[in-house]
């Protein structure tokens, strides 16, 4: 079997923000990436290549149990979209018997994903994750995606 890095793109880049309202501003109007997803504390953007998502620090600290610091401007959470909730927890089964630390088995959260989150050894959070039934929330209509 290939390793987990061989068989499972990069498929999003999630900064971890103060302030997600200042930060979506930002990226939709200044740089011009086209909102995707927009759910309390994150929001999710297309552009050129890999999904740039914004997460608040407090959200995913409070629901999936990730240790955040708030004394740097921004953190990086890199994810791992899957293609279904078992392969999540393949996943996790895995890389648990490679020695790798989660911060909790995997679990069903409140924005319609199973997911399971650790850290590199700088800090750096990777999340895996696969949508629930009905996919991903918070959809937003392509009218309000660009400036």
């Amino acid at each position: 079997m290939l390793p987990f890095a061989q068989r499972h793109a990069i498929t999003d880049v999630c900064l971890l923000v103060r302030d997600v309202e200042t930060s979506v501003g930002f990226y939709r109007d200044k740089l011009g990436f086209a909102l995707k997803h927009r759910a309390e504390g994150f929001a999710d953007f297309t552009g050129a290549g890999v999904t740039l998502a914004l997460w608040e620090s407090a959200h995913i600290g409070h629901h999936a149990g990730v240790a955040v610091t708030q004394d740097r401007p921004a953190s990086v959470l890199i994810a791992i979209k899957l293609d279904r909730c078992d392969d999540v927890e393949a996943t996790y089964q895995e890389l648990i018997a490679k020695g790798v630390t989660f911060t909790g088995p995997p679990a069903d959260y409140p924005w319609n994903a199973r997911g399971a989150y650790f850290t590199g050894p700088d800090g750096e959070i990777w999340e895996l994750y696969a949508w629930l039934e009905g996919g991903a929330p918070g959809r937003v209509p392509e009218a309000f995606s660009t400036i």
